[in-house]
């Protein structure tokens, strides 16, 4: 997809790039800046990531949908790219800081030049502050990430090896005064060393979209999703009932019609549903991703 690179400088950068220290003096935008009022955040990870670190990504935006809020990264292969493609799929906004210029000879990396593409159709943009032409450079990734983490409200990495450069952008967060989020990780795991670090120091651990919402300041139960589209629960109370009840599953009826009577834990829906683990975890998932419920502290809620 081919679109204009525009060059903006003053009063047209986002005031919150004004603010960091050594603001830029101009960017070079591809696509659109954030929306209007979004509430930003900006997700960071190890690039050779894991397949927990890939599921649990994909759960915490897929519970973003219906929500004015864009998705800030990287463009980089692993954490960054999952990111950016659960928020398409997610239908929200997403935003990518590649350690390049913008010109597609040296846009880093190349193999993320179609999704590149998908975020530019989607109404999302790529924006640099160096040279069209620029390649990445080691120094350029450390630079820009001054960039992601100014423009968000708040940070949240997922998956960071001991020594990773992933760790340069939770420290700028601390220094910018932004909320610090970790995804906890697997304690067996090489590539959780470093987030379950951050929770020991007193980093925000995310265990459900709705830890997100909070964060951002979103109401968690004013939004409900019905197939692809975000409905005002206090609005359509009686036409949310009928449309969950008309295209849910007969097991997934009975989930809901527990939760809302009160919330349970995972084992008590086994003993309440006599469905295995297996197939309850599948059910659980699936509601999740339609937006229909939440998971915190151990029980899971009706949205």
């Amino acid at each position: 997809m081919e679109k204009e690179i525009k060059i903006i400088t003053g009063d047209e950068i986002p005031f919150q790039l004004t603010q960091i220290p050594e603001p830029p003096k101009r960017l070079y935008i591809q696509g659109c800046l954030p929306k209007k009022n979004a509430k930003i955040l900006c997700i960071v990870g190890s690039r050779r990531n894991s397949v927990y670190g890939e599921k649990a990504i994909k759960k915490l935006i897929s519970g973003l949908s219906g929500y004015n809020i864009c998705i800030v990264s990287g463009l980089a292969t692993g954490i960054d790219g999952i990111a950016h493609r659960a928020a398409l799929e997610a239908g929200l906004q997403t935003i990518a800081f590649p350690g390049s210029g913008l010109d597609r000879e040296v846009l880093y990396p190349f193999k993320h030049h179609k999704l590149a593409d998908e975020i530019l159709y989607a109404g999302g943009g790529l924006i640099s502050e160096y040279e069209m032409t620029l390649p990445a450079f080691k120094w350029t990734f450390p630079q820009r990430n001054r960039l992601m983490v100014g423009i968000s409200e708040s940070v949240l990495i997922a998956e960071a090896r001991e020594k990773s450069g992933t760790l340069i952008t939770s420290r700028l967060a601390l220094d910018y005064n932004k909320n610090v989020c970790v995804l906890p990780g697997e304690i067996t795991s090489a590539l959780s060393i470093e987030t379950n670090k951050l929770i020991r120091e007193g980093a925000i651990p995310i265990t459900c979209s709705g830890d997100i919402l909070e964060i951002l300041g979103f109401e968690r139960r004013d939004i409900v999703n019905i197939n692809g589209r975000a409905v005002q629960r206090s609005q359509t109370n009686q036409v949310v009932q009928k449309e969950l009840l008309f295209n849910l599953s007969e097991k997934e009826k009975i989930i809901i019609e527990l939760l809302q009577i009160e919330s349970l834990t995972f084992e008590l829906l086994i003993l309440k549903t006599n469905f295995n683990a297996q197939i309850l975890n599948e059910l659980i998932s699936s509601l999740e991703i339609q937006g229909l419920i939440l998971e915190q502290r151990g029980k899971i809620y009706l949205r």
